[in-house]
């Protein structure tokens, strides 16, 4: 008598995890507190970016002066869909690579499944959908390494190449620049919703829309030497990736929240509440070291402070050149970017003029 296989539930993806997509990165301040007694790997003359700086991935030059950029990423899922979580979270792992200057050429999955809770077909749409964006990036998933764990777990590692000129650091933002962000924001608030089940059918698509756009253009605004610095906004927020900016390059960045760009829920979902907890670690970790306007009611917080998973490039460039790069981003199909701010000479901290 044959027995059939027992198959494992099908349930919402984001009711297995505790956080979901960049939320669940370790807050600002818990990881330097991890990372204050590591060795810093300064001493490999080739290893061009290591750990002494909070940079997007490590970068080693090789002696024809190719550079080789490395980066891993992952994290739980976002949004209930499988194959829309893989796709998130690969293009999320593969912007790393774009944020440094480079052009990724081939990945590395990292799988991790409660397999007693999730049936084997929801695993392989997962994959199907990180080998749908890898597919169009124009790179091969080579291999991998899978493991069961409690919770979903699933990524990318991700090599790339450039040239040693077309590497871009946190640190080289220069006076005047100007400051420049290619996607919206409200992704982590979009995700509060969905846990909630109150985000609507044209907020999902508009969120999926985002996350799943990758940030080729970083790899030709690398080549133009009026672009200085380069960076993605992930999951300490805005505010966070552009602290670490003002920090590496020791000057202040003024950011106009007037002229940010938003989700179209965005901003009315957060004055109903749907915001994360990691938007409140976030501000508890940095929140010193940023000047708010008078009175910015918490909801307009939160934006700024919103992890962001898949979120878009934040650029300094030249402050002449800065609406032609613009229109040059736009016409790369990121519709929503804009110039949002600017670089002076002043302590490493933020400043934001309503």
């Amino acid at each position: 008598m044959n027995v059939p296989a027992v198959k494992a539930p099908t349930v919402p993806l984001t009711s297995l995890a505790h956080g979901g997509g960049c939320g669940c990165k370790l807050a600002p301040a818990v990881l330097e507190q991890l990372l204050a007694d590591q060795p810093l790997a300064a001493p490999y003359r080739q290893l061009l970016v290591g750990t002494e700086t909070p940079d997007d991935a490590a970068v080693w030059q090789l002696d024809d002066g190719t550079c080789v950029i490395a980066t891993t990423d992952f994290f739980t899922p976002v949004v209930d869909d499988p194959y829309d979580f893989g796709r998130i979270a690969a293009t999320n792992a593969i912007s790393d690579v774009y944020a440094m200057g480079g052009k990724p050429i081939m990945a590395l999955a990292i799988l991790g499944m409660p397999l007693d809770k999730m049936a084997p077909e929801t695993v392989r749409e997962i994959l199907k959908g990180g080998a749908a964006v890898c597919g169009s990036a124009g790179i091969p998933v080579a291999g991998g390494h899978s493991i069961d764990s409690p919770e979903p777990i699933y990524g990318l590692a991700v090599i790339g190449i450039c040239k040693t000129e077309d590497v871009r650091r946190k640190s080289d933002i220069r006076p005047g620049d100007a400051l420049i962000l290619t996607k919206p924001l409200g992704v982590g608030i979009y995700s509060a919703a969905i846990k909630k089940g109150v985000l609507s059918p044209t907020g999902y698509a508009d969120m999926i829309a985002t996350t799943t756009r990758l940030n080729k253009v970083g790899t030709d605004l690398a080549r133009d030497a009026d672009v200085h610095a380069i960076t993605d906004v992930t999951g300490f927020g805005l505010l966070g990736h552009a602290l670490e900016m003002a920090r590496c390059s020791k000057l202040t960045l003024v950011l106009r929240a007037g002229d940010l760009p938003l989700l179209p829920e965005a901003a009315s979902l957060a004055q109903q509440g749907f915001v994360t907890g990691a938007s409140l670690r976030n501000w508890a970790s940095y929140g010193n070291d940023v000047s708010l306007p008078a009175h910015m009611p918490d909801w307009q917080r939160h934006l700024l402070t919103d992890p962001q998973t898949s979120g878009g490039l934040l650029i300094s460039c030249a402050p002449e050149r800065a609406e032609a790069i613009v229109r040059t981003i736009v016409a790369a199909g990121y519709a929503d970017a804009r110039v949002i701010g600017h670089a002076k000479s002043g302590p490493p901290l933020l400043a934001v003029d309503a």
